[in-house]
């Protein structure tokens, strides 16, 4: 099925103490990291993220959540659909989730192909998680 709709998608990998953020380009083919913000209180998260969103104007938010391996949601999944929820209320958008087992992986595994050190990789991780995320999810649709 092609994607029908424009307009950017961002995508949020949520983790406890900090939050990688990617966007993808206005028709929905290309997925770019943007930053990745440090975690401090919800009422600051949200506005870091209300920032970005009012920079790129997406449309829709895109979570990875980590399904465990018998397909149910742990506590960890439910806090980030908590969360999750409250972003999607606070910048007014559609919340989607994609299933995000394995991107740290992918992300971790694609840095070190590209020869970037350890340090380097441990401030980009998150990025590239949320990246990934957002590839596998506009490649679903195409």
């Amino acid at each position: 099925m092609a994607n029908t709709t424009l307009g950017r998608i961002i995508s949020l990998d949520i983790g406890t103490r900090t939050i990688g953020i990617a966007i993808s380009d206005e028709l929905g083919i290309t997925a770019n990291g943007v930053c990745t913000i440090r975690r401090k209180n919800e009422e600051k998260d949200l506005a870091q993220l209300r920032e970005i969103a009012e920079q790129y104007s997406p449309h829709e938010i895109l979570v990875g959540l980590p399904y465990s391996q018998d397909g149910s949601l742990g506590s960890r999944a439910k806090n980030i659909r908590k969360f999750s929820g409250r972003v999607g209320n606070s910048l007014g958008l559609p919340v989607k989730y994609w299933d995000e087992s394995f991107s740290t992986k992918t992300a971790e595994h694609t840095l070190i192909d590209a020869g970037i050190r350890r340090k380097k990789r441990k401030t980009v991780i998150d990025k590239m998680a949320a990246t990934v995320i957002l590839k596998e999810y506009l490649l679903s649709r195409s």
